[in-house]
């Protein structure tokens, strides 16, 4: 099995939050929905977390690679939540806009028209990321 490790990311949410209205309301309300969670101080959600974590560090595949597999995971799924933070992850580890866009094209053949909606709000966000 590979060692795992903490990705090095390119840029801070700090950073991507001044980059973006849209990314800086998603983590705003990200983080203020997250100390509710926090506060319930809930076992299995901890545990979940935590699986959740160690599945996106460094490994046989790269942490932009599975942040990427999240995003076509995730709009397939037509989670703008989770589109939001995969597109923000891959980001901020240095993905390119045409690699999220191209992630966007897999979720799109596989999930359908029905993720048109979902791809519109994530070109709003690729818009303001990469200007």
């Amino acid at each position: 099995m590979n060692e795992r490790k903490e990705p090095t990311y390119i840029y801070s949410e700090k950073q991507v939050a001044e980059k973006s209205e849209v990314a800086r309301r998603f983590l705003e309300t990200r983080t203020r929905l997250n100390e509710n969670v926090d506060q319930a101080d809930n076992f299995l959600v901890k545990r979940f977390y935590n699986l959740d974590h160690n599945t996106y560090l460094e490994g046989a595949l790269s942490s932009k690679m599975k942040e990427l597999m999240g995003l076509v995971a995730s709009a397939v799924l037509r989670c703008d939540d989770c589109i939001h933070y995969h597109m923000v992850q891959s980001y901020r580890l240095g993905a390119t806009r045409a690699e999220q866009e191209e992630a966007i094209n897999v979720a799109l053949v596989v999930g359908g028209s029905i993720v048109v909606p979902h791809l519109r709000r994530a070109y709003e966000l690729l818009t303001e990321l990469y200007r």
